[in-house]
């Protein structure tokens, strides 16, 4: 729950729409609008450091789990919804509904 209000407020502050949205155990899955002036790359940056920094500060047992590794992967996978339907993309995501 708290991956998803960082992840929300991080949103908020950069003019991002999210349409739809799951946290899952291990990985997130997000449909977003961004504004055209912002990077995909330095959003996920933004959320990803943030909600890194701020789970291992709030949650002291998960900072020591992850002591020597990284909170999350290295990567992302980012596309536009030109090729498919947004309702594609909304079926897809409630696959993954935990």
């Amino acid at each position: 729950m708290r991956v998803r209000d960082i992840c929300r407020h991080v949103c908020g502050e950069n003019g991002v729409d999210i349409i739809h949205g799951v946290v899952s155990r291990d990985h997130v899955h997000m449909f977003v609008s961004v504004p055209p002036k912002l990077a995909i790359s330095d959003l996920v940056r933004k959320m990803k450091g943030r909600s890194s920094y701020r789970i291992q500060r709030e949650f002291p047992q998960i900072r020591k789990r992850c002591r020597g590794c990284r909170f999350w992967g290295r990567g992302y996978f980012s596309t536009t919804n030109g090729a498919i339907t947004e309702d594609l993309v909304l079926q897809y995501l409630d696959q993954h509904t935990p």
